[in-house]
């Protein structure tokens, strides 16, 4: 109630300051000479002016206005989450249904990848250009307990200087017992270029850290799904772990310059570009208590097997890397840039002393140096806009990477891209090793290379947006309980020795009729593969009808209607906190229940506001509604929050 009473104050003080004042009882205090009206309009600079860019240098316009996709992007990712199904604490990690979400790398990576799903990568990183500094406030309530916050300033001290400067913090009890969420993301990123355009550079340096308890998941999920009124306090629920917490979190400092060698800009061009980024990763699990037991009189046992401590569980896993590209630039302004290139890739992977494990020995560290070579052509002229990518590893470490983007546009309302990656990928370092304090967690192991050939194609149209994806995974690195005893849970990492196909169709479609529009999205997934390892929902879908009008003398803009969210049944991935990385089982499917949302979002002026009823059916469903096999989605709840922008 509280929260509602906050809500209400900021709705009625935001739409007050958006009406008029009544007159002044001196009209001649509104005559302004014409000088003065001249200096307000420059004042007043155009939208178009607040610019946002990505790290491939694409611009867009900062956007103010409410629309179905500003209600799907307003959540703690910032983002559209379709193809995502959220775990029950905001700031916890999210289950993948939609598998061509996943980005490929030839490169190693640090691994616990179920940690990272809110870490900022540098392709998260935007940079910024604004005629008058700019601010942006988001703010939503959580389950819980706390609040969940993103402030962004930025501002141009010069036409050819900008910096930002951000923070985006979380703070989650959650429903149910040790499942608290702590998170922080600070971002500067500063943008730079001469004049004459001859040197540009972008910059950034971020500093993350994300805190989650980890229960483990509920011990008897039969008291959930029997809908006992004495479960309905969700903490009454017993659930493996009590103690147990992982701490995630990085540090990157990312450059990317460019310098013309000839003074003036010509029909042809020589430039230098360079790119550099270092990061520093850290990882730990910690539980104090290690024995779990299922009900009052139950015989305690260690969830992930036997253990070297008796209490105070503390794995720490640290990571280091130091990526550097130096490439020579030619540019024909009508042929486009050609670059040849060299990386240079520095890694350091460590997490305790070495130690043996029977008859093997696991050592404390992996590192090695990766040198690769390749080239890369840019094509951007009329309707054509197109990248090629080709590196190849000259190190003991073999890699390779092809990558194509291609995209014509035929008219403003209609375009068609290409994307085909053809990647011989080095296994990410959890594969490879591991310590842990448990017995069952330490591993020192060699793989083969992930072969990945990944074929999307995207049709965007004025009548449908569609996309098809074509996989195929030869020597596909996964983790797997392959004990499979009760109650234990004893994850270790698998190659899968035959191809996995993978076939994807998306379509998405809105119809509009006056004031009323449907937007539908459906996804359908089909995988060919001899054993069960990569498993998706056959089908997923999102439906939201919603009604749009003015109201208030057109002061106000609102938008209201009902979203629908469902997946089919599979078996889908369960979570380990110990790895933070979701394993196979071939125990519980979950799936077959809908998700509806209900909500009214207004705008006034630059102020969008947001006030949701979240899975409202829940009240009236059974409770069969599973994030992860045994981590229940959230039940119904009512949250509320704004994104403000102040232009100065």
């Amino acid at each position: 109630m509280r929260q509602l009473y906050i809500f209400l104050f900021l709705f009625t003080t935001v739409f007050s300051f958006s009406q008029e004042k009544g007159k002044p009882a001196d009209n001649k205090s509104l005559v302004k000479t014409p000088e003065q009206r001249a200096k307000e309009k420059a004042q007043k600079a155009p939208i178009t002016s607040y610019k946002i860019i990505s790290i491939q240098r694409d611009t867009i316009v900062l956007d103010t206005t409410l629309s179905i996709k500003k209600e799907y992007d307003y959540n703690y990712l910032r983002k559209d989450m379709f193809g995502l199904m959220p775990f029950p604490n905001e700031g916890q990690t999210y289950s993948t249904l939609n598998f061509g979400l996943n980005k490929f790398s030839p490169f190693p990576e640090f691994g616990f990848k179920a940690k990272q799903m809110n870490y900022l990568e540098v392709e998260d990183i935007k940079y910024f250009s604004v005629a008058t500094p700019l601010t942006e406030l988001y703010f939503k309530t959580v389950m819980e307990q706390g609040q969940s916050v993103d402030a962004l300033v930025t501002l141009n001290t010069a036409k050819n200087f900008n910096f930002s400067i951000a923070f985006k913090g979380l703070r989650s009890l959650g429903k149910y017992i040790n499942q608290l969420s702590s998170n922080g993301n600070f971002r500067f990123t500063a943008s730079y270029f001469t004049l004459d355009k001859r040197y540009a550079m972008n910059f950034h340096y971020t500093g993350q850290d994300l805190l989650n308890g980890e229960n483990g998941g509920l011990t008897q999920p039969d008291f959930f799904e029997d809908k006992d009124p004495l479960y309905k306090n969700r903490p009454r629920l017993q659930v493996y772990l009590t103690d147990a917490k992982s701490f995630f979190k990085g540090k990157r400092f990312f450059i990317d310059q460019t310098l013309r060698v000839n003074a003036k800009d010509h029909e042809n061009n020589l430039y230098i570009a360079h790119q550099l980024n270092y990061e520093h990763k850290f990882f730990e699990f910690n539980q104090a208590t290690l024995s779990s037991s299922i009900g009052t009189t139950g015989t305690a046992f260690n969830r992930f097997g036997t253990a070297s401590l008796k209490v105070n569980i503390l794995d720490q896993t640290m990571y280091d890397r130091l990526y550097n590209k130096v490439g020579a630039i030619y540019e024909n302004k009508t042929l486009g840039k050609l670059q040849f290139f060299v990386e240079n890739f520095i890694y350091k992977y460590f997490n305790g002393y070495e130690k043996t494990m029977g008859t093997t020995s696991i050592p404390s560290q992996v590192q090695a140096v990766i040198n690769t070579v390749g080239g890369q052509y840019d094509y951007r002229k009329n309707k054509l806009n197109g990248t090629v990518i080709l590196s190849n590893s000259i190190s003991t470490q073999p890699l390779r990477n092809l990558d194509v983007h291609l995209t014509y546009t035929i008219n403003p309302k209609n375009s068609i891209s290409f994307q085909y990656q053809n990647i011989s990928k080095l296994p990410n370092h959890n594969y490879i090793l591991n310590q842990s304090t448990y017995d069952s967690y330490n591993w020192f192991k060699s793989f083969k290379n992930e072969k990945i050939n990944n074929l999307v194609v995207n049709a965007t149209t004025q009548w449908v947006n569609a996309s098809l994806q074509l996989t195929t995974l030869n020597d596909h690195l996964y983790f797997q309980d392959t004990i499979q005893q009760a109650n234990l849970q004893l994850v270790t990492p698998h190659q899968y020795s035959g191809t996995i196909n993978y076939i994807s169709l998306k379509v998405a479609r809105e119809f509009k009729y006056r004031k009323w529009g449907l937007d539908n999205t459906f996804l359908y997934q089909k995988v060919s593969q001899t054993n069960a390892i990569l498993n998706v929902p056959q089908l997923t879908l999102r439906n939201t009808l919603y009604f749009s009008d003015y109201v208030f003398k057109r002061a106000m803009f609102l938008q209201t209607g009902i979203t629908i969210n469902y997946f089919t049944k599979y078996y889908a991935d369960d979570y380990n906190p110990i790895l933070a990385e979701f394993f196979v089982q071939k125990n519980k499917q979950i799936g077959e229940f809908p998700m509806l949302d209900f909500f009214v979002n207004a705008r006034v002026k630059q102020t969008r506001i947001y006030l949701k009823a979240e899975h409202f059916n829940s009240a009236f469903s059974g409770n069969k509604y599973y994030s992860a096999p045994n981590l229940p989605y959230h039940d119904f709840m009512v949250r509320f929050g704004l994104v403000w922008n102040f232009f100065q």
